[in-house]
Parts: structure tokens; C-alpha cells; sequence
């Protein structure tokens, strides 16, 4: 599988990920060829060697020729996506880094993602960028993408609605639920172009995943301060299998307790569940001076981990606790329902390979069965799997009468 990863060490924008793909072996001529099928004309594509700091990059530009310094809205972005003659998977990828970009730049200033003007990125200078690290990585053959951490830089940046903070408010709402930092130069290092790429196209986000790298492409950025290689960095190779599930980032949050009435405990994992925790686990312990305790251990999305902080602190006698950014690896979910007893009981589907599953029955919905029948909640649940394996039983016969 040939596998790319994006090292954002110093950030990354629409013309990085040109330079980089160009650095790590994608022939500049199928480039320009490729984005020929845009059927639009005005711009041409130049590109240089130059130093960032002590890293030789490759620096790729689009220069206007005529036309398109006007912003462009997400509907003609759209209508020049359809007319062109660019491979069908390009364009709806394409697509959907114009809708990410939208629905941010609404989120940012307060309107309507149709009604957008992309004062940033919609003059054919970003607009080439988009399309063109897309079209880079379908030429390439890539198979995965992953990518690091996103350096977001820092200080304020100059935009056309005045001088903003650095990350922006349209880069900060692409980043929601994206592990970023700020480090180096006072300066903007990752633009919404380059944020909505790589979201759109990396499914995972962390360290360096194991692979055999064959090439390394280093993009320039157009700034160049000094003592820093403003460069995004890319790891092509050959990497396994696709993987089981995904990979997403998330915040641990856990403390020692022995001095809290075990009764609380309820109480302590309904807030946190309220507050936005996908799991949470006590587990006994030996403490210092041979104390029994307990450890609470919760795990929240990044954008949650404030709000469940608080009520751990709020609800328990915990006076400190260790947080740390760990990954997990789940199976994709979906969900279906069956009948018992004349009501419905949703079945929880988790696929661990291509057309294998496991089920398990929505235990809330079996309590509440079994509260109104009067039945035991083991019964409720083994009927409903019971009911399940009959309808996926009738389901395989029909295909094979088909």
C-alpha cells in the first residue's frame, strides 16, 4: 500500500503540499498537465529550489496571468469542478475541501457557508493550490495519507477582515478535533487552505506511522524566517494493510481517590458522561502507607476535556489530575433495530473486516423493556439477539435466491 504522511513540524499550506509532493518525486509536468483539465485559463505554474532556514525545498507557485483576483463563491467553485475534465475521485475530494472551507469560513464570520466569499482561498492562486494537492496525491498513486501534529504558529496575521490571531478564527475551527500546538516564529504557519488538505485527506493524525520510506519531499512556505525551515515535510513509502478501524486522539484523564464515600461514584460517572466523556473505568488500588483507593480514569475528545476536568474536580475529593494525549483504535459503528416484544431495540454493528461484524444490543433499551414487561434484562437482551441472527439468517438466504 503506498502510504504518504504530512510532517506539519512547521505548519502547512496549499503551496507547501505543491513544493512537497514535487520534492518527494511527483513529475512537474503531470502536474501542469493534470490541472490543464480545470479548463481554466490565466495562470501558469513555476517552480524553484530554495533554502528555508539550513533545508533545501522545493517552492511551487501560481502565478495570474489575467482574471479570477475577484473572491469566488462556493457555487462557482463548484460549477468550474463539474465542467472540468479532472478524474471523478479529484473532484469530489476537491469538493469537499471547498465545503470544509466553507462551512469554517461560515462558522468564523457568522453566515451561511453558501453565502461565503473565500477572500483567502477562492482566487485561483489557492483555488489551483487545493486542486492541485489532491490531483498531486491521485497521480501518485496514494493509497493513505496520515499526517502529524499541525504546527499552528503564533502572534496576529493580516486578512481581509483585519488583523486576526494566529490561528485564525477559520484555521481554529478547522482544527477542532485535530492535535495542534504553537511553536517557533511569531508568525501564521498553517493556513486554512493547508489545514482543510489534510484534514480532508488524512484519516489519522500522530507519530510517524511504521513504514518503508522510498521518498522525502520538503515544500517551501513563502515566508523565510530566520533560523527556521518553514517547510512542510512529506514521507512517501510503502505501509501495510489498511489497518483495523481508525485511529483518533484523545485526552486521558485520571486521579487516585481513597477518601471519597463510594456511593458518589454514580453520581461522579453520570456528570462526566453529561460533560462529554466517551468512557470512564474505576479500578482498585493500593496506595501510599498501604491505603485502599481507587483510580478514576476517563477519556474525553479534545474539545471536552475542560468541561469533564470540572466536573471531576467539582464532584470528587481529587485535588490533582495526570492528563495525557493518548490514541485509540475503534471499529467503524452503525446501528440497526429489531423487535421484541412489540417494541424496538437498536443492535450496535462495530465491522472488523470487509463484511464481517460483531452486534450487541443497546442495554438501555433492553432495561427499559424489561422494566415494562417485567422480564429479566438477560432474557430482553438474548432475544434481541436472537432476533437479530434470524433477520440477518433470512437476509443471506434471500441473496442466494437472487
Amino acid at each position: 500500500m503506498k502510504h504518504l504522511h504530512f510532517d506539519c513540524f512547521s505548519g502547512v499550506s496549499g503551496d507547501m503540499i505543491l513544493g512537497a509532493l514535487v520534492g518527494a518525486g511527483l513529475p512537474f509536468k503531470d502536474l501542469v498537465r493534470g490541472l490543464a483539465q480545470l479548463n481554466v485559463e490565466g495562470f501558469r505554474l513555476a517552480q524553484k529550489r530554495v533554502e528555508r532556514g539550513s533545508v533545501t525545498a522545493t517552492k511551487v507557485d501560481v502565478l495570474i496571468d489575467k482574471g479570477f483576483r475577484a473572491p469566488l463563491t462556493l457555487a462557482q467553485i463548484t460549477r468550474i469542478l463539474l465542467k472540468s475534465g479532472l478524474p471523478p475521485p479529484v473532484k469530489e475530494q476537491s469538493q469537499a475541501v471547498f465545503d470544509r472551507l466553507a462551512d469554517a469560513e461560515g462558522k468564523a464570520h457568522g453566515v451561511d457557508p453558501s453565502h461565503v466569499h473565500f477572500h483567502e482561498v477562492g482566487v485561483i492562486d489557492s483555488f489551483v493550490d487545493v486542486v492541485g494537492g489532491v490531483l498531486g496525491l491521485h497521480l501518485m498513486g496514494i493509497q493513505r495519507v496520515t499526517a502529524s501534529a499541525i504546527n499552528v504558529g503564533s502572534g496576529a496575521v493580516m486578512s481581509a477582515h483585519g488583523s486576526l490571531p494566529v490561528p485564525g478564527p477559520a484555521v481554529a475551527a478547522l482544527a477542532v478535533g485535530l492535535p495542534i500546538y504553537a511553536q517557533g516564529p511569531s508568525l501564521e504557519l498553517a493556513t486554512p487552505t493547508g489545514v482543510a488538505l489534510v484534514r480532508t485527506l488524512a484519516k489519522e493524525f500522530g507519530a510517524l506511522p511504521r513504514m518503508e520510506v522510498r521518498h522525502v519531499g520538503y515544500g517551501a512556505g513563502t515566508a523565510d524566517p530566520a533560523q527556521w525551515p518553514n517547510v512542510l515535510r512529506v514521507f512517501v513509502g510503502e505501509g501495510t494493510a489498511t489497518a483495523i478501524g481508525s485511529v483518533e486522539t484523545i485526552m486521558e484523564l485520571q486521579t487516585n481517590i481513597d477518601d471519597l464515600n463510594p456511593q458518589i461514584y454514580e453520581t461522579v460517572f453520570d456528570r462526566v458522561f453529561a460533560a462529554g466523556a466517551v468512557d470512564a473505568t474505576l479500578a482498585p488500588v493500593t496506595m501510599k502507607k498501604g491505603r485502599p483507593g481507587n483510580v478514576l480514569s476517563v477519556l474525553a475528545p479534545r474539545e471536552k476535556a475542560e468541561a469533564v476536568l470540572a466536573v471531576m474536580f467539582a464532584d470528587t475529593t481529587a485535588l490533582g489530575i495526570r492528563i495525557q494525549e493518548v490514541q485509540r483504535r475503534i471499529l467503524p459503528r452503525r446501528f440497526t433495530s429489531v423487535r421484541v416484544d412489540g417494541r424496538d431495540v437498536r443492535i450496535k454493528l462495530a465491522d472488523y473486516s470487509p463484511g464481517t461484524s460483531k452486534a450487541s444490543p443497546e442495554y438501555e433499551d433492553c432495561r427499559r423493556i424489561a422494566e415494562q414487561s417485567g422480564r429479566p434484562v438477560k432474557e430482553v437482551w438474548e432475544t434481541a439477539m436472537l432476533m437479530y441472527r434470524r433477520s440477518q439468517e433470512k437476509r443471506r438466504r434471500v441473496k442466494v435466491s437472487k
